[in-house]
């Protein structure tokens, strides 16, 4: 008997997002800007249908952008069914207030956007501890905007909170659940700072492993100690840090350790709140820092990693950058000029990984 009944899918719906670019500079390539918004909404499960870019003169106290151009994104909101809009740079509270109420629809901006992908791949008790974190800092200036639309939207991208907590917009709440965060943090900090004593004392050298997001960073270290840690073509697949212990020659061994991606524009609180993680790049004999060189920005990535490490106190540690993604590149184009402290290598198809052991092995000895 032929059976005529439809399936019904339970995957649930994407968000649909519209991407707004912002900038005072007349030279601001929107096209790589909102290329990497897009890849951000993209790590959030957002589906983006349409985006929009200005450059203003002078800023619009109430709504940042230019009345005109508010208008504009207005009408394209509704005609594509938006359900929220992503703006480049940093709102106050009551700007994301009053966009979200001429057009309609939840409003958050870049920081708001990264602070829920770490709220989605948190993983450890640590992890989540710092998203938490970073996620009630955030809260604090925008209270009376997250009331206004609390529940009005249904959840989804931006108001997730770390695992299954909603958070709570209330100040004194918040003041408390803050000061009870930076304890348990704290905590961890010091259990960190026993394990890194005990591996020093193992005599095994301290190697990390940092980044821009996406750079290839979790598969490198998969590739070089067989760890099986999750990586994926996302910014931000993997938040918690990852240490394991490898033999590269019989006199030389290490503790290799993978930390959080950065990014451009990284928020500040964020980097606050993941200093006990990004302490192993501090506290490391050397680094490895993966480029992503088939990315036409790799320069400027270079330039963002180096000035965070410099926040956390690590611009004087020992550096072999790692030129990633090798095989992306086309045949036409020229190829790096290496210096002593450089490798091209591709972790996808196991190239040039030999080389980068012994650059590790002889920067180690030295």
């Amino acid at each position: 008997m032929r059976n005529n009944s439809k399936l019904t899918s339970t995957e649930k719906a994407k968000e649909k997002a519209f991407l707004v670019g912002y900038s005072f500079r007349k030279a601001t390539n929107f096209k790589e800007e909102l290329l990497e918004l897009k890849r951000l909404a993209e790590s959030a499960n957002l589906e983006v249908v349409g985006q929009d870019a200005q450059v203003v003169k002078d800023i619009s106290p109430g709504t940042l952008l230019g009345t005109g151009k508010v208008e504009e994104i207005a009408e394209k909101v509704e005609a594509l069914g938006v359900d929220v809009v992503i703006v480049d740079t940093n709102l106050t509270g009551s700007q994301a207030r009053n966009l979200s109420n001429i057009f309609g629809v939840k409003v958050i901006d870049r920081m708001g956007l990264i602070l829920d992908i770490f709220a989605l791949r948190a993983v450890s008790a640590e992890g989540k501890l710092q998203v938490e974190l970073a996620q009630l800092k955030y809260s604090i200036p925008r209270l009376s905007s997250l009331q206004d639309t609390d529940g009005r939207f249904g959840g989804g991208v931006g108001m997730r909170g770390p695992g299954e907590t909603k958070l709570e917009l209330n100040r004194r709440s918040i003041d408390r659940r803050m000061k009870k965060l930076l304890e348990d943090l704290e905590t961890v900090k010091n259990k960190r700072k026993i394990n890194q004593k005990q591996r020093q004392l193992g005599n095994k050298k301290q190697v990390a492993i940092v980044g821009y997001t996406n750079a290839g960073k979790s598969t490198l270290l998969n590739l070089i100690t067989k760890a099986g840690i999750y990586a994926d073509d996302k910014l931000f697949a993997t938040l918690d840090t990852t240490s394991r212990h490898v033999f590269l020659s019989p006199e030389v061994q290490i503790v290799l350790t993978d930390t959080v991606g950065f990014i451009k524009k990284l928020p500040h609180d964020l980097v606050e709140a993941f200093a006990s993680t990004l302490e192993e790049a501090a506290m490391a004999d050397l680094i490895l820092h993966v480029v992503d060189v088939s990315n036409s920005n790799f320069k400027e990535h270079i330039e963002t990693v180096n000035q965070t490490l410099k926040k956390i106190g690590a611009e004087g540690v020992p550096q072999i950058v790692v030129y990633n993604k090798c095989d992306v590149l086309e045949p036409a184009l020229p190829m790096i000029a290496l210096k002593e402290n450089e490798v091209l290598i591709s972790a996808k198809n196991n190239k040039g990984i030999d080389t980068l052991k012994e650059k590790i092995i002889e920067a180690l000895t030295k």
